[in-house]
């Protein structure tokens, strides 16, 4: 049976729709990426980072307790919110401590979009079909319902079309493609994956530079809970960004990413590509912004806008910004 930390399989973007026999398409759901594994003797929550994460959704891990043991399943956890996905609100349940999480569990409940099973019975299916895995995986969740669900399905591309252009207003972010002869390949990005745009929200977790002029954000973007340094703001962004950071954090975080050099007193973090290191001061959650990912030769990330926190009145848009 697998166990963690279990490297999950990923998918890489592609611009237009794939079309063709024995593929399958599921609505790819702006949340937190989760594995869940129901062993004989207790339940436990991974990130996609690895990390372990049971202690944040107390609501899902009693969920999972109604599932046959030996159970490893894969998907995507979410929280909804009028009517639509609010990746703030999951990022604020991941990131709560084991004292606040019951109260924020009852606030803002979790549900669990499952999307595969990885082991039935103890047995790891992840060499098995993905057509194998799918049907396994219905009949497992059938009869439990929310906040257990399999996402849906279809092999029908005119279908995942009318979906693809359906579903943005609930927060479905697009589509994810698979192969129905395919194994489920640990770190690999062999899935498919088709976004509505490059564009998509992030929380603000924290900061580089000075309060008074930030010269970088750190985020945590859907479906990964690793954070990352944006791109330097724009001057614009900087002096918008001083006065919307919220509070200073309790805690800090590692972040990889581009950003600026570390500075004395706060928490040193790796880059990426092994470029450095880079500090950062975290900040308590309450602002999201919009960015844009782009892979040259280094991946990086770079702030579109900054958005007001989900429970502020108006349309979300700090003002002053565009893109």
């Amino acid at each position: 049976m697998p166990h963690p930390p279990l490297k999950v399989m990923l998918a890489e973007s592609v611009s237009a729709l794939p079309r063709g026999g024995r593929l399958a398409y599921e609505p790819k759901f702006d949340g937190h990426r989760m594995v869940i594994f129901r062993t004989a003797e207790k339940v436990l929550l991974q990130a996609r980072s690895g990390r372990i994460i049971t202690d944040a959704f107390p609501d899902l891990a009693a969920a999972a307790r109604q599932l046959p043991e030996g159970t490893v399943l894969d998907g995507e956890v979410v929280v909804w919110s009028k009517g639509r996905t609010d990746f703030a609100a999951v990022q604020k349940r991941a990131a709560a401590t084991p004292g606040r999480a019951p109260a924020l569990a009852r606030r803002l409940p979790a549900s669990y979009a499952a999307f595969d099973l990885l082991a039935e019975d103890g047995a790891d299916l992840r060499r098995s079909a993905y057509e194998k895995r799918r049907r396994r995986l219905v009949t497992v969740l059938g009869t439990l319902g929310p906040p257990l669900q399999a996402v849906p399905m279809t092999l029908d591309a005119d279908e995942a079309a009318t979906w693809y252009d359906s579903l943005p207003g609930i927060g479905v972010e697009g589509l994810v493609i698979k192969r129905l002869d395919q194994t489920y390949r640990s770190g690999t990005r062999a899935w498919l994956k088709l976004r509505h745009t490059s564009a998509h929200d992030a929380v603000v977790v924290g900061f580089t530079g000075a309060r008074s002029r930030p010269h970088a954000l750190v985020l945590v973007l859907p479906d990964d809970d690793t954070p990352v340094v944006s791109s330097p703001l724009t001057p614009a962004l900087r002096v918008q960004a001083a006065a919307a950071l919220p509070g200073t954090a309790a805690t800090t975080a590692s972040a990889t990413g581009s950003g600026d050099s570390p500075v004395p007193g706060e928490a040193p973090v790796a880059m990426a590509a092994g470029l450095g290191e880079v500090a950062y001061q975290p900040v308590a959650a309450g602002l999201s912004a919009e960015v844009e990912q782009r892979t040259t030769r280094h991946a990086t990330t770079t702030v579109l806008r900054l958005r007001l926190p989900p429970d502020t009145d108006g349309d979300g848009d700090l003002p002053g910004t565009s893109g």
